[in-house]
């Protein structure tokens, strides 16, 4: 599936350093930590090869990269039963029912004024 490209026999350490290809050369970035900043990229080896924009290229897990056909407008969907075409028959359009007119907003009668209540008598002390 995959074709070996160019031999770099990088070694992986850790697995914190991602890496890819880019113009031909290899470069590693710290990966991504939660709270830390991003890290500035590195060229670790200059492969030497020009790049078809038909395949991906990776590094495999020898250290070599590798490069694979692109897939190019998603994964084949698998073929549907033929189905059967029948004559379509012209349909008349039915007419959408009228809409009633709106009914007019009645106004609200005034609201009745309230009794104020009767005034407390000053007593005598």
């Amino acid at each position: 599936m995959a074709q070996k490209v160019a031999k770099t026999g990088i070694t992986r350490e850790d697995k914190t350093y991602l890496y890819y290809i880019k113009g031909g050369a290899v470069y590693q970035v710290p990966r991504k930590q939660p709270g830390a900043r991003k890290g500035k990229s590195k060229k670790v080896v200059d492969a030497g090869m020009e790049m078809d924009a038909a395949y991906i290229y990776f590094l495999d897990k020898d250290g070599d990269v590798s490069r694979a056909k692109r897939a190019v407008g998603g994964q084949k969907r698998k073929k549907k039963a033929a189905k059967k075409k029948a004559a379509k028959k012209k349909v008349a359009r039915k007419k959408a029912p009228r809409k009633k007119a709106a009914k007019k907003a009645r106004k609200k009668a005034p609201k009745k004024a309230r009794k104020k209540a009767p005034k407390k008598k000053a007593g005598k002390k």
